[in-house]
């Protein structure tokens, strides 16, 4: 099924010395960007959680952070310190004051934030870990369910664009030799004006090549062919945005190409339509995965 790259979930777990909680947004990106924020206790584990994300997600900016909240967090816990770093800390700043009379002293939050002086309390991480692990994989199965959903949004946005699209096609193939016939007529018309003579085969020669020129066949061909294909990676759907965008440059050169060749008002103005359906097709097909 077609995923769109934004999303948002959320998932929570009681344990039973606290609770996770993991909060993971996704936006589109050119390929897969992972970005995890750990407490102090999981960074060590961050390569291991992030092939998790890759076994669900192949593309998208994804944030996801974790959470850990010891029970009964809000009373009052001992805090252990690394009396050795703290000493080690104390004699640089000596060390640093004596080259350096003006150099300011450390406070004492200072030095409570400094990385590794506040030890953590003592948790089996293994346990812990392996709750983060399939707590993620939950969540991740939410926010796949989530970017479906608006997958399936932006599926439809795009068929009614191609539907568009096809009553275009149909519009400008049914004029086409309504144009032809026109500019051959106005040419008629120019040389009657100037009542010369002339050959008719070389006149037969001039109308063919000026028919050639008018001719939008191919163009039109082209565009049903890329419409054929668009519709058929919407239906067989995964990752096919990569793809989806490189239409829509197919289905822009050949809009290009049917303005430049087009001297009539209508066609021109059919032209001008198309290239407004397929940016607006294009904007979305920016957050398809």
């Amino acid at each position: 099924m077609i995923q769109s790259m934004t999303a948002f979930a959320r998932g929570d777990s009681a344990l039973e010395n606290g609770s996770l909680s993991w909060e993971i947004r996704t936006v589109n990106h050119r390929y897969l960007d992972i970005s995890l924020r750990l407490p102090n206790g999981f960074l060590s584990q961050e390569n291991d959680l992030k092939e998790v994300v890759r076994q669900h997600l192949s593309r998208g900016k994804v944030d996801a952070a974790l959470r850990f909240d010891v029970e009964g967090g809000d009373a009052p816990v001992a805090i252990n310190l690394d009396q050795g770093l703290v000493s080690h800390l104390l004699k640089a700043q000596s060390d640093i004051q004596s080259l350096a009379s003006t150099a300011s002293a450390l406070s004492v939050a200072e030095i409570l934030n400094w990385p590794g002086v506040v030890q953590p309390e003592s948790f089996d991480f293994d346990d812990l870990f392996k709750a983060a692990t399939e707590l993620l994989e939950v969540t991740l199965k939410d926010l796949v369910s989530a970017r479906s959903r608006e997958g399936e949004r932006l599926v439809g946005f795009i068929e009614q664009r191609c539907d568009q699209i096809d009553k275009i096609i149909k519009a400008v193939t049914e004029r086409r030799e309504i144009v032809v016939d026109g500019a051959r007529e106005r040419l008629m018309q120019r040389i009657e004006g100037l009542d010369l003579e002339f050959d008719p085969s070389r006149l037969e020669q001039e109308l063919a090549i000026q028919a050639q020129r008018l001719d939008v066949s191919e163009e039109l061909d082209r565009l049903v062919v890329h419409v054929q294909e668009l519709r058929e990676l919407l239906l067989n759907g995964k990752a096919v945005g990569r793809r989806l965008d490189f239409l829509m440059q197919e289905l822009n050169r050949e809009a290009n190409t049917l303005g430049s060749k087009s001297h009539d008002a209508e066609t021109t103005r059919h032209s001008m339509d198309l290239k407004v359906l397929i940016e607006q097709m294009r904007e979305q097909i920016q957050n398809i995965e």
